[in-house]
């Protein structure tokens, strides 16, 4: 038997390397990163790349399945916001190869600016939608994805969740073997492919009778089934939280749905008639009992609440006690108020760190982005005041300066995140003449997600050299006069450079170049060290928040010399460049 211990990730490449799928295209973002990370392996079958947003990679997936391929996207939930422009006219233009939208869900925000439940987003679309429960259905489920696809010609959404993404269990794969699949032959057909409003007013039809055969394609589906159990209490759950119901109420009968878009309404209205009671167990939004309630099926009312944050079998617990009194609550988690705190920080030697100090000592308002950088909120840098989303850093600060806002103000963003959604963003201030000084701090790889490749990393996915574009030429080809490249380990040439552009009465573009330690595998230049004799514990150096830095001696009350830890020391010299009294010198 061919076994294999995946991740619900890993276990969609091989999903989609089975399956025949050509062409797969994805932005980095937790917790889908890994999806295309291990599709590149298929580099024999699959033609893979990392695209430089969400919405593009959606495109690349359409043009591949109107092409007659079967074709992949991927992105976390905040991506196929980005993305609904193109998935929203697809459903209505329909696939013709198969085609798989991967969106991974983050329930409980572990790496993500807000907690949404793209449900929703499938219904609203009008696509197909599966929801696996663990790494095996996850395979399976990506391969009968790309049936569906071309069976009712639409777009399947696979919808996972942090959860899923990152847990391992054993997979079946079966008579495993990533295929090269024949492309159905591409027919022009402007009927369909060009959705004007006398076509698209007959897909809207279309899509109509689409969903009811799909509604019925569901009920049959070997991925929803009823699972026979005392009758006193009939659960209907999807996803991960099936796994909680079968931990914390394993005795009572359950429709484990696993096709949920369009919700297999025969089968629901089955089950609710063979149980006593109706339980809905769903994690976030109620989009499953929201439906089952309209469809006239009563459901247990509780307290308990289940529609926030990442479910876990302790809540379930707690909903137990409530319905059923026949357990305990699960008891609080004890936090001991002794233990300090420890907030992520920007890593020892980061170019990042260096722009931000600069910017709060001259007291900059900073409209931040996405990505590593968004740690220079937090002290002792305190040095961003906003962010929203992927390349709103820009239209953020445009918008500050036309409201009328004085003083310096600042948008700061990564190079993925330039190339992502930066562009327009740049083009938009400088065609309405917004005077605003733009920082991209520039590392040269996609570090907030892993290190993936991007354009200016001069690599793609799959390893091959690729151009490198540079962002100075960009602004400089967008009509940008003031476009300063600067080392960003050089702390007085920062500031400047960066107090010179925020001054100044036209838009400036600064390119703070430091390759990322990490992704670079920067050997140490030489660590830095404190002389005793010398540090005065002003605290100056303090104020970078860098992790290789420690309290030392304690020269007066409060006050406190700074060590340096040689094993976290990246040797970057910005500490010594911050010190009056020449206290910290690089030493080999």
């Amino acid at each position: 038997m061919n076994k294999k211990m995946l991740s619900a990730n890993e276990a969609v490449a091989h999903g989609a390397a089975q399956a025949g799928c050509v062409v797969a295209s994805a932005y980095p973002g937790t917790p889908s990163t890994e999806i295309l990370e291990n599709i590149a392996k298929f580099k024999d079958t699959i033609a893979s790349e990392w695209a430089v947003n969400e919405k593009v990679a959606m495109e690349t997936a359409i043009g591949a399945s109107i092409a007659g391929a079967r074709s992949l996207c991927a992105m976390k939930h905040v991506g196929l916001n980005v993305a609904m422009d193109p998935l929203m006219t697809f459903t209505f233009v329909g696939a013709t190869g198969g085609m798989v939208l991967i969106s991974a869900d983050d329930p409980g925000m572990h790496s993500s600016q807000n907690e949404q439940d793209n449900r929703n987003l499938a219904k609203f679309a009008r696509m197909a939608m599966l929801e696996p429960s663990d790494s095996q259905e996850a395979y399976d489920m990506t391969k009968e994805a790309f049936e569906i696809s071309e069976r009712f010609r639409v777009p399947v959404m696979l919808r996972l969740t942090t959860r899923t993404s990152h847990s391992s269990s054993i997979v079946e794969l079966g008579d495993f073997k990533p295929s090269k699949r024949e492309l159905i032959e591409y027919k022009k057909d402007i009927k369909r492919t060009i959705p004007v409003p006398m076509f698209a007013r007959i897909q809207r039809k279309d899509a109509q009778v689409r969903s009811a055969q799909m509604a019925e394609a569901a009920s049959d589906s070997p991925f929803n089934r009823i699972e026979e159990g005392n009758k006193s209490l009939g659960i209907i759950t999807s996803g991960v939280a099936y796994q909680y119901v079968k931990e914390v109420f394993p005795e009572f009968s359950v429709l484990k749905l696993g096709w949920t878009n369009p919700l297999p309404v025969d089968l629901v209205r089955k089950f609710a008639d063979s149980v006593e009671k109706v339980l809905v167990v769903e994690e976030l939004d109620p989009f499953l009992e929201d439906q089952i309630k309209a469809l006239g099926i009563k459901t247990v009312e509780h307290e308990t609440d289940l529609d926030i944050s990442e479910l876990n079998p302790d809540r379930l617990q707690n909903l137990r006690h409530e319905i059923l009194g026949d357990v305990s609550p699960a008891p609080a988690v004890a936090v001991d108020p002794t233990l300090p705190t420890r907030p992520p920080v920007l890593c020892a030697g980061c170019g990042h760190r260096s722009v931000f100090h600069i910017l709060s000592k001259l007291g900059a308002t900073v409209t931040g982005d996405i990505g590593c950088y968004t740690l220079g909120a937090f002290p002792p840098l305190n040095a961003m005041d906003t962010t929203i989303c992927m390349g709103a850093s820009i239209g953020n600060a445009a918008g500050m300066r036309k409201a009328g806002k004085k003083g310096r103000i600042c948008a700061v963003l990564g190079d993925s995140t330039f190339f992502h959604s930066g562009l327009t963003g740049i083009l938009s201030a400088h065609y309405n003449g917004t005077p605003v000084t733009t920082v991209v701090l520039d590392n040269r790889i996609t570090g907030m997600t892993g290190h993936q490749e991007n354009p200016g990393s001069g690599k793609t996915l799959t390893g091959e050299t690729a151009p490198v574009t540079e962002i100075a030429d960009v602004a400089k080809a967008m009509g940008y006069k003031k476009v300063v490249k600067v080392p960003a380990d050089n702390l007085a040439e920062l500031e400047s450079v960066l107090k010179d552009a925020m001054d100044g009465d036209e838009g400036a573009v600064v390119i703070a170049h430091a390759p990322c330690r990490i992704a670079a595998k920067l050997t140490k230049e030489g660590l830095c060290e404190v002389d005793p004799e010398k540090c005065k514990a002003c605290g100056a150096c303090f104020k970078l928040g860098c992790p290789a830095m420690k309290r030392g001696a304690e020269i007066r009350p409060g006050f406190f010399q700074m060590k340096i830890d040689p094993t976290l020391c990246a040797g970057c010299t910005q500490c010594s460049q911050v010190c009056k009294f020449d206290a910290i010198k690089r030493i080999r």
